[in-house]
């Protein structure tokens, strides 16, 4: 079996949202984008997805950079890309995202054999004080950490 090979990670989806669910949808991508994603050059931050009125679901402000010989063939690098969803799992989206506060994140690109796939998580979002107590944990948690890797030494 092929392991999961991660092009890029969303650096804010776990800082800014509470993520609560995760689904791995397919992304619409042409040739020339396909190639700069293999280069590692592809940014999700700042990016989100909607579902439209005609139920597909969009990713927007994933930047994907022009590839470097592809001349005319290069897109938009922030153009809306559709994800690939079954009418299952879009009328499921629907139903969370109804819930106030909710919001669809991309998290993570990864290949899955030869494909691109997209991790999307249904995420609400954070307030400052939330964030501050995370940064608190993850502090005590490290220095425990710490302490613990001192006193074995000894």
């Amino acid at each position: 079996m092929q392991s999961n090979n991660i092009i890029a990670k969303n650096p804010t989806a776990y800082h800014n949202f509470e993520i609560i669910d995760k689904i791995e949808t397919g992304i619409v991508l042409f040739g020339t984008e396909i190639k700069s994603i293999r280069a590692g050059k592809v940014n999700l931050k700042d990016s989100y997805a909607v579902i439209e009125k005609n139920r597909e679901v969009y990713v927007y402000s994933m930047n994907i950079s022009h590839y470097e010989f592809g001349n005319i063939y290069n897109k938009d690098p922030l153009r809306p890309k559709k994800l690939l969803l079954n009418k299952r799992e879009i009328n499921k989206l629907v139903g969370l995202i109804s819930q106030k506060g909710y919001s669809l994140i991309p998290i993570q690109l990864y290949f899955k054999g030869n494909f691109v796939k997209l991790e999307l998580g249904i995420g609400k979002g954070k307030k400052l004080y939330d964030k501050r107590e995370d940064i608190k944990k993850r502090e005590s948690d490290r220095n425990i950490e710490r302490y613990l890797k001192e006193s074995r030494k000894e």
